[in-house]
């Protein structure tokens, strides 16, 4: 294949298509053959994006589905409602994210690890069984380098409200949670057809970073935004172009590298998996 996975006419699945790196994405796909499924809040706010792909000289009309990652319940009839259309699923790109939002999900759980590592969790356990039943196919979580400035994972703080003011200290948390995940998905799914990955986009001027508290922004910006079409770069990479032999890999511009100490610990992936596991199926 050329060192591509993808082929003409693959269906992938996006969470958060509707901006930012997963508008990109979502397009990106598109032009390439695959059928696009955004996952999403609102449809008025994709709207524009599923117009554009449909406006392409593409095979396939994109399709939205609701889902709110703050909800377990939502997640569960997300990927209902997706199983519905009887497809097949050869791609599952976890990209929304939040950043900066304070309070609790539906569910009890700390928001920002909620949405950004439950609620994909949860996700990717619904919708595995018919990853693996498609043939070769893979998972992409959108992690940071944030993850680096976690410094431990405490389980009771995410039973709890955010407590830090910038939420900056959740986000790193939920960062970590995705990479960690993705790598214990990865000894999970040896011997199967199905890959994962995760990866840092760069530090992309995107909505993400609404909900952070004003006077945090202009030192974000100091750092060097990326675009987002150069956001979703290595996304695309990881979607099309990883070989299989990587899964389980974290990248950054496009290649493998090496996550911090944390984000090489195997027994703290084992943990959370486990603990994710628990929390999911409690709801």
């Amino acid at each position: 294949m050329n060192n591509e996975f993808y082929i003409h006419g693959q269906v992938a699945l996006i969470t958060g298509g509707n901006v930012g790196i997963g508008r990109i994405t979502a397009i990106e796909l598109a032009k390439k053959g695959f059928k696009v499924v955004i996952a999403g809040r609102s449809l008025e706010r994709t709207q524009p994006v599923l117009n554009h792909i449909n406006s392409l000289a593409v095979d396939e009309q994109a399709i939205f589905l609701p889902l709110d990652l703050a909800s377990f319940a939502s997640v569960r009839e997300c990927a209902r409602l997706f199983l519905q259309l009887n497809l097949p699923l050869h791609l599952l790109v976890n990209n929304a994210g939040v950043a900066g939002l304070r309070g609790l999900t539906k569910d009890g759980f700390e928001m920002t690890f909620g949405v950004n590592h439950l609620g994909h969790f949860l996700l990717t356990q619904l919708l595995l069984e018919k990853m693996q039943s498609s043939g070769l196919s893979r998972i992409v979580t959108v992690s940071s380098r944030a993850h680096k400035r976690a410094a431990s994972i405490d389980w009771d703080a995410l039973c709890r409200p955010t407590s830090s003011w910038t939420g900056i200290r959740e986000y790193a948390v939920s960062k970590l949670a995705n990479l960690l995940f993705s790598a214990e998905l990865a000894k999970r799914l040896q011997g199967t057809s199905v890959s994962t990955y995760s990866l840092h986009p760069g530090v992309v001027d995107t909505e993400i970073w609404r909900s952070v508290p004003d006077w945090v922004r202009p030192l974000l910006r100091l750092r060097g935004f990326l675009t987002p079409e150069e956001g979703a770069l290595t996304t695309l990479h990881c979607a099309m172009h990883a070989p299989q032999q990587e899964s389980g890999l974290y990248y950054a511009d496009s290649k493998p590298i090496q996550p911090a100490e944390l984000g090489r610990n195997s027994e703290l992936a084992t943990a959370l998996w486990e603990r994710s596991k628990v929390w999911v199926n409690k709801a």
